[in-house]
């Protein structure tokens, strides 16, 4: 792995939603959501890396960045101080496989 980066430390979890599911049906896409600091490169390796039996081919990497959402709520009734925190930011991958192969059991059953 690049930078001695194990598999999980690349790619936090994968991504199940109605339009994640749609893509991996038909166009062999995976979606994963992966910490900020990790390029594209080290995706790529982490995926071919992860599943070696199945001899997996990474076609491309597709990387966008989300934003963590600021919340903030009043910390003590009447004085007016507020308690503001922030999620952590992270990238979501989409990842595409060459023609004819799956990630077996990623998501199936679901």
């Amino acid at each position: 792995m690049s930078q001695g980066r194990a598999f999980h430390q690349v790619i936090l979890r994968p991504i199940s939603s109605e339009k994640s599911y749609a893509v991996m049906g038909g166009l062999n896409k995976y979606t994963f959501a992966c910490p900020s600091h990790v390029t594209k490169i080290d995706i790529r390796r982490a995926v071919e890396e992860a599943f070696p039996e199945q001899n997996l081919t990474v076609i491309a990497v597709n990387v966008m960045a989300v934003h963590g959402k600021v919340r903030s709520r009043q910390y003590r009734r009447g004085s007016g101080t507020r308690l503001i925190g922030k999620s952590p930011d992270w990238k979501k991958a989409v990842v595409t496989l060459a023609p004819g192969q799956k990630i077996p059991g990623l998501f199936e059953g679901v």
